[in-house]
Parts: structure tokens; sequence; C-alpha cells
């Protein structure tokens, strides 16, 4: 879970996190704007000022939600008088609000990795 918040925090934030058709098209020498890098619900959720807010072990054990994302899924969470500020600064310098338990993998991984 800590190796999965720091890829979803923090790869996200850096550009890194690909969909896999940005992932196809940049192995295959295609330039892609840097915001439209971000998987496409995770991308919606955050322009629009959600907080990512939880990280759901196996919440889709489905051949498709395995393949694409080890079963693993993400809350967003809207507070609605932080939508505003939150999307000003995702879309301005691509800092993702988290919640503390998604900050608080973030900081065991980042503390225990040699990455």
């Amino acid at each position: 879970m800590r190796l999965c918040a720091w890829y979803l925090y923090g790869e996200k934030h850096r550009g890194y996190a690909l969909n896999p058709v940005a992932n196809f098209h940049l192995q295959n020498g295609a330039v892609i704007a840097p915001r439209l890098r971000l998987n496409p619900v995770a991308n919606f959720h955050l322009q629009n000022g959600a907080v990512m807010w939880r990280i759901n072990w196996m919440a889709d054990s489905s051949l498709k939600g395995l393949t694409s994302s080890c079963g693993l899924m993400v809350n967003y969470r809207y507070y609605l008088e932080e939508t505003g500020p939150n999307s000003i600064s995702y879309l301005g310098s691509k800092n993702i609000k988290a919640s503390e338990q998604i900050l608080s993998l973030v900081a065991q991984f980042q503390n225990n990795s040699k990455l």
C-alpha cells in the first residue's frame, strides 16, 4: 500500500504515472502534453478540486481491475469549500491534495525506500 500511495501521489504529481494510452503513444515516439498524461479519472477529480482520500485494496477483483490496477482503487473526496483552491493549485502546479492516510503511507514509503 505504501508503494501504491507513492505511485499515486508522488509519481502523478511529477507527471510520470501515465495512463495506458499515453504509455503506448510515448513508447512509439509521440509527444504528449503533461496535463494529458494522468489517468483520466484521477485527472478529472483532481482538476475539479477533490482530495485523494483513500486507497482500497482489492476493490476491483474483476479480470480488468486486476490487470490494470492490481485490484486497487482510489476514492476521491470533495470538500465544497476547498474545491476552488484545490483545483487552482492542481491546475497551476500539479499540487495534489491528499488525506492524512495517503500522506502517511507516502512518508512511510519514503522513509523505508532506497529509490
